[in-house]
């Protein structure tokens, strides 16, 4: 026959073990989890990283016709994300050789600059890549690129 005490230790020795156990059930299970979350991370990761490499300016809608949505900048944004329109009056501003006038930049990107009605998109575009500086005004409101 087997002595009572031993038998306790052996029955408290199976309820720690099987304690132990279910811990180390739980354990695995949140490893598991952590290393899907993991993947969906790198995924999601890879996602937005193609995203921003292709960053497209996107149409939008206002009052019902198709708009050239502008990008927020940023100090890593670059020109190229800009749409064509954008990028050729940037490339005018730039190739003055000094501060250049909305007529002049007009003139260059090959906008009607006879009619003032022509040209006030353009000097809109101008106020645009200003603010967000790409472009700085002189005190004489003329405008030339930035360093």
């Amino acid at each position: 026959m087997l002595d009572p005490e031993l038998l306790e230790r052996i029955t408290v020795r199976r309820a720690e073990l099987d304690e132990l156990e279910e811990q180390l059930a739980e354990v695995r299970a949140e490893r598991d989890e952590l290393a899907i979350a993991e993947r969906v991370l790198e995924r999601v990761s890879e996602q937005l990283a193609v995203e921003r490499a292709s960053a497209t300016p996107t149409p939008g809608q206002v009052g019902r016709q198709a708009v050239m949505l502008i990008p927020h900048r940023a100090p890593s944004v670059e020109e190229d994300t800009l749409p064509p329109d954008y990028q050729r009056i940037i490339a005018a501003v730039r190739q003055a050789a000094g501060p250049i006038m909305a007529r002049e930049v007009g003139e260059v990107v090959g906008v009607d600059v006879s009619m003032r009605a022509k040209l006030e998109p353009l000097r809109s575009k101008l106020v645009r890549l200003h603010h967000p500086p790409m472009t700085r005004k002189t005190a004489t409101r003329r405008g030339s690129a930035r360093a």
